[in-house]
């Protein structure tokens, strides 16, 4: 049941004509580490979607790339930003102390953040330009500390071409008040925060929110949320949350094969991540150095990896089965985002083989 609730919500169980704005915004945001990720998530989901949809709401402001829950990049209307980053504020400042404690030694982050503020009201910067800077006025400090400080206390957004289809290049920064000329709330809305995550990712345990959001003691308000919530029991006895109107499919609904990005969500949402990831292959999803692989669902659970290798004129697409998989609709799928990722390309899929198990 929490399989079928997941995809469905997420829009894996058939692709949707919702509008590339409007995705996002009932996703919660698209984590966006790296540049297409986030296109790819948006082409797993919709229908005839066109990378220059995105980059037309990245160019025109509609949609920033900007740092929210954990403190990782993420795609978000300028809307949505603006109210969430005020929602997450607190585990920004607590993985900074965490982090940081033993180097910021007294030091007055409001003035490291004024001090930012001040560096960043002309040109958009790197972070090596900011962090120049500051060292300027603070020298023989920290350079990493210095330059966290600045991100934890101002959110900041990448200006464009940053963030666009296949864009790389350096990564530079402006505040989200001259990006959209509007601050951030003043007014966080963690009960608001709460029920979206359980529209998308729901019915979730206390652990998952806090899990995806990177906030801490959130169920004293989940509790306060009770009497408007659903409950249910998993079977070894934790407790879910849920909407009231939380889509429950049947667990036999049958669900396609799906390509699901790097860094989605969908795989990454929950601190139990069973309902989607069989436990003896979650190690194989991530790397060492943090990279969270494509991967392939199979009867709506994780069954494999796959990647896109790129020349001059050829792109292949290697697929990498933990268990049988339906290789003809596999095939399907991969060739659709082959010609969604490089559609002048030579296009080919390759089966690896005896990875199974």
């Amino acid at each position: 049941m929490l399989n079928r609730a997941l995809l469905e919500r997420q829009l894996l169980v058939r692709r949707c004509k919702l509008r590339p704005a409007a995705a996002i915004e009932r996703l919660v945001g698209l984590q966006a580490q790296a540049t297409n990720p986030p296109f790819h998530g948006l082409w797993s989901r919709l229908v005839n979607f066109d990378q220059r949809q995105l980059d037309e709401l990245i160019t025109s402001r509609q949609v920033v790339r900007a740092a929210t829950m954990r403190g990782t990049l993420h795609l978000h209307t300028a809307d949505d930003f603006l109210t969430i980053r005020a929602v997450v504020q607190p585990g920004f400042e607590r993985a900074m102390q965490s982090t940081y404690a033993k180097v910021l030694d007294g030091m007055d982050v409001n003035e490291l953040a004024k001090v930012g503020r001040e560096l960043l009201a002309g040109e958009p910067l790197t972070f090596g330009q900011l962090r120049d800077g500051l060292l300027a006025r603070w020298p023989g400090r920290h350079p990493t500390m210095v330059t966290n400080a600045v991100r934890t206390q101002v959110p900041l957004v990448q200006v464009p071409p940053c963030g666009t289809w296949d864009r790389s290049g350096p990564r530079v920064y402006t505040t989200i008040e001259k990006w959209l000329d509007r601050p951030v709330s003043a007014e966080p809305a963690v009960e608001s925060l709460i029920s979206r995550y359980l529209s998308v990712f729901g019915p979730a345990t206390v652990a998952d929110v806090q899990n995806w959001s990177g906030l801490t003691r959130l169920g004293e308000v989940v509790e306060r949320m009770r009497p408007t919530l659903r409950t249910l029991r998993t079977e070894d006895g934790a407790e879910l949350f849920d909407l009231p109107r939380g889509a429950l499919p049947d667990p036999d609904l049958p669900v396609p094969v799906r390509l699901v990005a790097e860094f989605d969500n969908v795989v990454l949402g929950h601190a139990d991540r069973s309902r989607i990831v069989p436990d003896k292959y979650r190690k194989r999803i991530m790397t060492v150095n943090g990279i969270v692989r494509g991967t392939v669902l199979s009867d709506g659970f994780v069954a494999g990896l796959w990647k896109i290798q790129r020349t001059k004129t050829a792109a292949t697409l290697v697929v990498t089965p933990f268990s049988v998989l339906d290789q003809e609709a596999t095939e399907a799928e991969a060739l659709s985002l082959l010609r969604f990722t490089a559609p002048t390309s030579e296009h080919q899929v390759s089966f690896e083989a005896g990875t199974s198990g």
